[in-house]
């Protein structure tokens, strides 16, 4: 499977959804992830330490989104990212979807599978 983690872009957002010994496990059992470039550095982790351990580092957002099959993340998509769901994706994050009928809405137009944290 293809793992793909983009950089949160939620305003006052800063963590990664993996961590490189989490990219060790995925790439051990066969799986391919792709980061963003950047995507760690809110939580102190560099785009080398992610390929010491595997990972592919991609330059955008659109290029993980466009690869990945599964998407991680941490926080919930914010509208700007909507339309980059397809559904071929599988989408694992916090959703709060109780708090937000239009990202509820949009996860149920894109046709992805959306698998929350919290449930």
């Amino acid at each position: 499977m293809q793992v793909g983690v983009p950089k949160e872009i939620k305003v006052h957002e800063s963590r990664v959804a993996i961590t490189p010994d989490g990219v060790s496990e995925l790439v051990r059992a066969g799986h391919e992830v792709f980061i963003e470039a950047g995507a760690g550095l809110g939580s102190a982790i560099t785009d080398a330490d992610f390929l010491a351990h595997g990972a592919k580092i991609l330059a955008t957002a659109d290029e993980v989104w466009n690869t990945a099959e599964l998407i991680l993340k941490v926080k919930e998509p914010i509208e700007f990212e909507y339309a980059r769901i397809k559904p071929r994706h599988t989408l694992f994050t916090y959703l709060h979807l109780a708090a937000s009928k239009p990202c509820t809405d949009a996860l149920i137009a894109s046709g992805c599978a959306a698998i929350a944290y919290e449930t």
